[in-house]
Formats: structure tokens, C-alpha cells, sequence
């Protein structure tokens, strides 16, 4: 179980809950179809914001396997909202976990979503005692993939139209990292 102590801070940045406020800023960049191209969903109106504020606001713990905790990323001098990113507890008994992640197009190429996704690894390998933490993506998504690839993650599988998204076949490709990887020190700083 892992109930972390939030807010939490990284180098530069506050990885918060999620609260009701966050519905415009949230509407707003995952609104936007260059954005929503590589996720499961369609851009977001204002029900599909407001459906997904309300999940997000109750995922402040992984209590047990299925959970998710699903935090914004903002800058502490500013309250800017720069993305939001998550942990998902995938199974108790294997030791496993995923991460995700979504940055606002307005603050990329800063290393946000990197330095946020880095403190959810630390949550999960040294606050879970995950064994092992994937990444997913749409094979597409470079940009997704060089931020798994500077976290240290390996390329582990390159899946040819497993999925069926928005009315496409599309290849998905997993990355992973191994926590006795994280421990000595290989995934990216």
C-alpha cells in the first residue's frame, strides 16, 4: 500500500492532487487533438473533462492492485499547470506497475514530464516495492518513447496492431525497468 504525503516535490516541480479547478486547464490541453493523436480517448469537450476531474480527484493512493494514482504537475512559484502523470498498481503478486503521462503542450521540451515521471518510478520501486514498471505506447509517439528512453526504461517489445484505436490498427511498444536497475543507479538521471 502507498499513501504518499502530497504535495511532492521534485527539483522543480509540485506533483499535487487533482482538484475540481483543474477541469478548465484540463478541458483545455487535453482538448486538443495534437495532443489526445496518441491516447485512448478522442480530445476532451466539457463532459468528458469533467468525467475524467472527477476520476482523477480520488486517485490519491494505490491501496491495492488496480489502483491508480494520478497527480498534476505544476510549478511550485507559478501553481502553471504543466501535465499530469500516474502510477498504476498492475498486480500485487508479480510486483508490477505502469507509468503514464500527459504533458501541456505550452511547457514541453523542459524536461517536465520526465523529472515527474521519474518521481513516480521512485514511488513505485522504493514506496510500492514494485519489482518491475512498464511504459506504454503507441509506436508513433516518439516523443513518449525518447522520455521512457531517458528514464532509463529498455525497449523491451515492439506489438504489430495489437490495438484497435480510433478506428486504426496500431503497434504498441513497451518499455520497461527492472527496481534492482533503479537501485543500482542505470535509469536515467
Amino acid at each position: 500500500m502507498l499513501v504518499p504525503d502530497l504535495p511532492l516535490r521534485t527539483d522543480r516541480l509540485l506533483l499535487r492532487a487533482f482538484i475540481p479547478d483543474d477541469l478548465a486547464v484540463l478541458r483545455d490541453y487535453r482538448g486538443r487533438p495534437e495532443v489526445t493523436r496518441y491516447l485512448y480517448h478522442e480530445p476532451y469537450d466539457e463532459a468528458a473533462a469533467r468525467a475524467a476531474v472527477d476520476r482523477m480527484v480520488r486517485r490519491t493512493a494505490l491501496r491495492e492492485p488496480g489502483d491508480v494514482l494520478n497527480l498534476a504537475i505544476v510549478l511550485p512559484g507559478t501553481g502553471e499547470f504543466v501535465g499530469d502523470v500516474l502510477l498504476t498498481w498492475t498486480s500485487g503478486e508479480h510486483r508490477q506497475g505502469e507509468i503514464g503521462y500527459v504533458g501541456h503542450p505550452d511547457h514541453t521540451g523542459h524536461g517536465y514530464v520526465t523529472e515527474a515521471a521519474r518521481e513516480m518510478l521512485r514511488l513505485g520501486f522504493d514506496g510500492l516495492g514494485l519489482h518491475r514498471i512498464v511504459g506504454r505506447l503507441d509506436a508513433r509517439n516518439a516523443a513518449s518513447a525518447r522520455v521512457l528512453e531517458r528514464l532509463g526504461m529498455r525497449r523491451e517489445a515492439h506489438l504489430r496492431e495489437n490495438e484497435f484505436v480510433k478506428s486504426e490498427w496500431t503497434d504498441e511498444v513497451v518499455y520497461a525497468l527492472l527496481d534492482r536497475e533503479w537501485r543500482a543507479g542505470t535509469a536515467g538521471d
